[in-house]
């Protein structure tokens, strides 16, 4: 297998790691330290089409695939991940559910505005009791027949790209009935933003990503047209598994690119930073360290890149995408605690990356699946059960 990048993911590739350095180096920092959502920088990478890189000409993208998608979120977390978590769930969670999911009229209404990013989109499935076991979502939704709307009640938290001044629709999974065992059958439902009822709290006091939109949302008999169930009615469950599966590599990308900012970092202040008469990077625990930091980088790098070729040409990737994720969700933690240590005491100051870089990195751990659901997800594919 030949894992270097075609002609063309090598032209986007540079473009956006020269976007990275030149656009968001620059000014990131600020909006993260005021804990304030970069417009500008978001817009723009609309107008580059990023928001649109896994989606068909047909609905406004770019006719890319998960391999573009990965290959932009790694150029812009080796600078940032609060932009880089704003580009995948834009994607991964805000449009791809109406993309894998959706009739053709819900393409047509939101495909074009979420690709272009004029609009975001934000996936509500976490709740205050139910993160790793989403199966017990309280959120509920009943079908008015008198008035052909669903009307839904509930709370969920932790959902990025949810409250900004250009979030358009959420996609809010509930329970929808019962199976004949008991079960309860769980469906997905388009709520655009500004729907009576539907309301969004004030963003949340994070350790990391800063820079990026978190926010709890509550459903108060929020009403919305009974053609907003995105897929199969009773079906959500089994399509934010799928949505899952396919996100897993995108914040493995996300997490690479982490990982080799921190190698990015430690190079260049390991070659300015002298002590004792010559630089830092002269001497060998310092060589090892970042040595051993690129050798993780890499090594996440095959994991996501080969999950993402799988998923690309139709292949099985669940156990795939477990282990990218579980991998570069771990070496980013170990690259920026390693990079923050060869920083010193300056890596303990927010102008510094790579203090940023190690308060972005543990969420890499825990969101969009933890580390422990991902040994489970990998034993359950090897034929493990309990």
């Amino acid at each position: 297998m030949d894992y270097r990048l075609s002609p063309e993911l090598e032209e986007l590739r540079r473009t956006v790691e020269e976007f990275a350095h030149d656009v968001v180096a620059p000014k990131i920092g600020d909006f993260y330290e005021r804990h304030e959502f970069p417009y500008e920088i978001v817009r723009e990478m609309g107008r580059m089409g990023l928001f649109g890189l896994p989606f068909p000409e047909e609905y406004g993208g770019m006719g890319g695939d998960y391999l573009a998608l990965g290959v932009a979120l790694e150029e812009l977390a080796r600078v940032d991940s609060s932009v880089a978590i704003t580009l995948e769930a834009g994607v991964s969670l805000g449009a791809m559910p109406i993309h894998l999911f959706g009739t053709e009229e819900q393409k047509r209404a939101w495909l074009p505005r979420l690709c272009s990013g004029e609009v975001l989109g934000a996936f509500g499935l976490t709740e205050p009791d139910g993160g790793s076991d989403a199966g017990a979502t309280r959120t509920t939704a009943r079908l008015d027949e008198a008035t052909g709307e669903w009307v839904i009640n509930g709370t969920k938290c932790f959902i990025t790209n949810s409250g900004t001044d250009i979030t358009g629709l959420v996609t809010v999974t509930a329970v929808t009935g019962r199976g004949p065992d008991g079960r309860p059958l769980i469906s997905a439902i388009l709520v655009p933003s500004g729907t009576p009822g539907f309301t969004v709290a004030a963003p949340y006091s994070k350790v990391g990503w800063n820079a990026s939109d978190t926010r709890e949302l509550s459903f108060a008999d929020v009403r919305v047209p009974a053609a907003n169930l995105v897929g199969e009615q009773g079906r959500g469950y089994a399509q934010f598994l799928r949505i899952l599966d396919e996100g897993r590599i995108a914040i493995a990308a996300l997490a690479t690119g982490l990982a080799q900012g921190c190698v990015d970092e430690s190079l260049k202040y390991a070659r300015e930073r002298h002590a004792f008469g010559r630089p830092i990077g002269a001497n060998q625990a310092i060589q090892f360290k970042i040595a051993d930091m690129e050798m993780r980088a890499h090594t996440a790098r095959l994991a996501w890149r080969d999950a993402a070729a799988r998923l690309v040409s139709g292949a099985p990737f669940k156990k795939e995408a477990a282990l990218a994720k579980l991998h570069s969700s771990t070496v980013a933690v170990d690259n920026a605690r390693d990079a923050t240590q060869i920083h010193g005491g300056y890596g303990f100051m927010n102008e510094y990356p790579v203090a940023r870089m190690w308060r972005d990195s543990k969420i890499l751990e825990i969101g969009e699946g933890t580390s422990e659901v991902q040994r489970m997800l990998i034993a359950r594919e090897l034929g493990l059960t309990s």
